[in-house]
C-alpha cells in the first residue's frame, strides 16, 4: 500500500453511481410495488451496499482501512433504469472514492441477483465516480510562483562549517513541489540581534515569504522565535499549533517546539524546526494550505 503517514486528516467525501437497466416495464413495476419474490429489493440492496462500503479494504488489497463516518444509498427510477447513487464521507488521511464505487457496484449486483428470476436480460452499466472532495488538492488554491521567497538557516554549527545544512534544502525542495522558487538562501549564527536584522532587511526588500529553520527549541542558543516574535505586527498562533499537533502524532517531543508565525508588515514569516525530519514534517503539515494567507 502507498505510504499515507505524512498525510493530514481532513473531511473527505465521494459520490459514485451505478445503473441497472431492466428489459421490461413490468420489472420496474414489481420493484416499486414490492412484488419481487425475493423481497424488498431496494432495502436488501441498500444493506448489502453499506456492508460493501465498510469492507472495501478487505477485498481490494491496496485500499487502506479507514473509518466510514457517513454513507447513504439512494435510488432514482428513470424509465427502465434504476440509478444507484452512493455517498460516503470520512475524516481521514485518504479518500473514499473506491469505497463509494465498491458500494455502488455491490448494490447493483444485489439488484441484479434479486431481479434475475423475473428479468433474464438485466444489465449493469455506468459504474463511475461522480465527484470527490477533500485532501491536499482542495486546499491548493492557486499559483504562487510569483512570490518572493527567502530561506534562512539559523545554526552556529552550520555557519562554522561543522555540519552541512539539510533542513534549509528540505524547505527548498518542498516549496518547489508547489511551484515556488526560493530567491535567497542564507545561513546565519544563532544570534538574536543578527536574526532580527535579517528579518527586517528582507521585509524592507519586499520579500513575501520568509522561512527560518533552526533555533526553535529550548537550549540557550535557540533564539529564533525570541528574535522574530517582537517584530510581528500580526501573529497567527493557529499555524504553529497545527504544526505541533501534526508532529505530536509522530513524536512526543513536538510539544517542545516554540515556533511562531505571522506578518511583519506585508511579509509572512514562519520559524520552523532545525532538524531535517522536523522541518519536513512541519512543511507537510502546513503546505499548501498555509499559502491561503496570500489570497486573503
Amino acid at each position: 500500500m502507498n505510504d499515507i503517514t505524512s498525510k493530514r486528516y481532513s473531511y473527505r467525501q465521494a459520490i459514485a453511481q451505478a445503473v441497472v437497466l431492466a428489459s421490461e416495464d413490468e420489472t420496474i413495476q414489481s420493484v416499486l410495488e414490492k412484488r419481487v419474490p425475493k423481497g424488498d429489493v431496494f432495502e436488501f440492496a441498500r444493506a448489502s451496499g453499506l456492508l460493501a462500503i465498510k469492507k472495501t479494504s478487505d477485498l481490494i488489497p491496496d485500499c487502506h482501512p479507514l473509518p466510514i463516518e457517513q454513507a447513504t444509498i439512494d435510488y432514482t427510477v428513470d424509465g427502465r433504469q434504476i440509478i444507484v447513487k452512493v455517498q460516503v464521507s470520512t475524516i481521514y488521511k485518504t479518500g473514499v472514492e473506491v469505497e463509494a464505487m465498491h458500494g455502488a457496484s455491490v448494490v447493483a449486483l444485489t439488484l441484479y441477483d434479486m431481479l434475475k428470476p423475473i428479468d433474464k436480460e438485466l444489465e449493469i452499466s455506468h459504474i463511475k465516480l461522480l465527484s470527490k472532495s477533500g485532501g491536499k488538492s482542495d486546499f491548493d488554491s492557486g499559483f504562487y510562483g510569483h512570490l518572493r521567497v527567502a530561506v534562512v538557516v539559523c545554526s552556529d554549527r552550520v555557519t562554522a562549517g561543522v555540519y552541512e545544512d539539510t533542513a534549509g534544502k528540505v524547505i527548498i525542495e518542498k516549496l518547489a513541489v508547489h511551484g515556488i522558487e526560493v530567491g535567497e538562501y542564507i545561513v546565519t549564527p544563532d544570534d538574536l540581534d543578527g536574526i532580527r536584522r535579517i528579518a527586517e532587511r528582507f521585509s524592507s526588500a519586499g520579500v513575501d515569504l520568509l522561512l527560518f529553520t533552526g533555533g526553535t527549541g529550548l537550549s540557550a542558543r535557540d533564539v529564533t522565535p525570541d528574535a522574530i516574535k517582537p517584530l510581528l505586527d500580526r501573529e497567527i498562533p493557529g499555524i504553529m499549533e497545527a504544526a505541533r499537533a501534526y508532529g505530536q502524532q509522530r513524536t512526543p517531543f513536538s510539544m517542545l517546539s516554540r515556533g511562531v508565525a505571522g506578518f511583519i508588515g506585508k511579509m509572512f514569516v514562519m520559524t520552523l524546526p532545525g532538524s531535517k525530519k522536523g522541518v519536513s514534517e512541519t512543511m507537510d503539515a502546513l503546505f499548501p494550505q498555509v499559502l491561503h494567507v496570500f489570497d486573503l
